[in-house]
């Protein structure tokens, strides 16, 4: 058992599908195939039920993967440490967050740390903000970057960037409307959530029972139709400030208003330990 085929195996139980996992390994379908066989018969146990058309993990597959994951966040840990020391800090980071933060963060964040530590690599997946805490408890990205729970998970660390108002938006032209005009007026809201959280609690303090017209992954989707005119949405003013489509909604000022967003990274606790993390961590924005 070694590295390169511990990492091979977290790569197919993340995935579940030989062809993506040979590819993020650089290693026939095959070759991998073959890997994963040896690996079972070292541990003694089946990792997988596989036939032509899907992959599984067993239970004994996940049990595995929780401890590989411990291995390779281990090795990291030290191989980057001895990098430090030498003064030649590299290697690989993956970091989740939405196409907003991408071009609202990135830039600066990435600026300072590409300077400071040209020979990091990073692995950019961009996504629904709602899923970047489960990213990185599951293991499957280093970072994230997202809204912090009013709750912290056990284990995960965060680092505030801003604070974000959290707002209703309705497409120009329509007015604010009247207590007793809630309950009929069409929303546009996310699927689940911070936001989807606060805002139904916003509306049982109003008493009211919202028509939801749709539920949305992905704030900017919220935005577009909004500005369409299907009705009145509730997102982050982050995005609505990045988005090309503010001229085409308006802010609703409502009393009570939703408690705002801290935006910030997301990592574990135990990878703070890698130089690489903490690199990151470093870096002011």
């Amino acid at each position: 058992m070694d590295i390169r085929q511990l990492r091979q195996f977290v790569h197919l139980a993340e995935g579940l599908h030989f062809g993506r996992a040979s590819a993020a390994g650089n290693v026939s379908p095959s070759a991998l195939s073959r890997s994963i066989r040896q690996l079972e018969k070292d541990v003694g146990a089946l990792l997988f039920e596989r036939d032509n058309r899907s992959v599984t993990l067993t239970r004994q597959g996940e049990t595995f993967l929780a401890w590989a994951r411990d291995v390779l966040t281990g090795w990291d840990v030290v191989r980057h440490t001895v990098q430090e020391q030498s003064g030649d800090l590299q290697g690989e980071v993956s970091l989740y967050c939405s196409v907003t933060a991408s071009y609202s963060f990135l830039f600066e964040l990435l600026g300072k740390l590409r300077r400071d530590h040209p020979r990091i690599e990073l692995k950019l997946h961009t996504g629904d903000p709602e899923h970047a805490i489960a990213r990185v408890m599951a293991g499957s990205e280093d970072i994230a970057i997202g809204a912090r729970p009013d709750v912290l998970p056990a284990g995960l660390a965060f680092k505030p960037i801003t604070r974000s108002r959290l707002v209703f938006i309705a497409p120009v032209g329509k007015p604010r409307p009247k207590p007793r005009e809630w309950a009929t007026i069409p929303m546009i809201l996310p699927e689940s959530g911070l936001a989807r959280q606060r805002t139904d609690q916003w509306f049982r303090e109003l008493g009211v029972q919202p028509r939801v017209y749709a539920q949305v992954a992905g704030n900017e989707a919220i935005v577009s139709m909004v500005s369409l005119g299907f009705g009145v949405g509730v997102v982050p003013e982050i995005v609505l400030e990045a988005s090309p489509l503010a001229g085409k909604v308006r802010l609703l000022q409502v009393r009570p208003a939703l408690a705002p967003y801290e935006v910030g990274l997301f990592t574990l606790e135990k990878k703070l330990r890698s130089p690489l993390i903490r690199a990151f961590w470093a870096a002011k924005i």
